[in-house]
């Protein structure tokens, strides 16, 4: 068989292929219009859902973040040019509210979203610092019951904090312990356990003492285990005053 008639033979079976091909398609168009349709519809939502969460996104990281820059920003200082003073607060209580304030709105707005849990977080800290301790344990539980767990830690930690300065030390106590049984990137054991013995340090010395020691021993060289010596060794002794002769 020469080149040429092996030629002609694929194209005639390539016509012959595309030719059963558009037949079947006809023949079937109605079927492949019922899955093809749903299908492309599908595919669109998907790509608007994406599209919606990535712009909704990255707004909560931008209110976030203004928000993160009020509670951070400078407090007024006497002789302040008035320049720079125009964009402090007189004080912490007031940087708090204003900081507060964006905070819930972010969480209000983004709660769905990362930014928008962490806002949630930081609305309870803010709260606490206003002294409006309702608010800051409602917000701090639905923190502490967060999926994502170096998030429920912080809230659990928090929480505890403001237990211990409510007088709930039996909560506060409960708290630290789920911390140090189950520790996160954010709350290592070591820090729930430092957080434990300086509450045990008026209630239970003794236990206090052993916590310390625990910590000590197993984080020789970090800070937390300079922090458990320094407690151990008690505060450094004043210097002898001199006497003159």
């Amino acid at each position: 068989m020469d080149t040429q008639t092996r030629h002609a033979l694929k194209q005639d079976s390539f016509v012959q292929a595309t030719s059963s091909s558009i037949g079947w398609m006809q023949a079937h168009r109605s079927n492949i219009l019922r899955i093809a349709i749903p299908s492309a519809v599908a595919l669109i939502a998907i790509i608007a859902g994406v599209a919606v969460y990535n712009q909704r996104s990255e707004a909560a990281d931008i209110a976030l973040g203004k928000a993160l820059t009020t509670n951070s920003s400078t407090l007024r200082q006497a002789g302040m040019p008035e320049a720079l003073a125009a964009s402090t607060f007189a004080s912490s209580a007031d940087r708090a509210k204003a900081a507060n304030q964006q905070f819930v709105e972010t969480a209000d707005h983004y709660g769905w979203l990362p930014a928008g849990k962490n806002a949630l977080y930081f609305a309870g800290i803010t709260y606490i610092e206003m002294g409006q301790t309702a608010n800051a344990e409602k917000d701090l539980k639905k923190t502490a019951e967060s999926s994502d767990s170096n998030l429920s830690s912080l809230g659990k930690l928090a929480l505890a904090g403001l237990y211990r300065k409510t007088n709930r030390n039996s909560e506060a106590i409960d708290l630290y312990k789920q911390l140090i049984t189950k520790p996160t990137n954010t709350v290592p054991a070591a820090t729930a356990q430092l957080q434990l013995a300086g509450l045990y340090e008026t209630i239970k010395p003794e236990e206090a003492k052993k916590i310390y020691a625990e910590v000590k021993d197993k984080d020789k060289t970090g800070a937390a285990g300079q922090i458990a010596a320094a407690k151990l060794n008690g505060p450094a002794p004043a210097p002898a005053r001199a006497t003159r002769h």
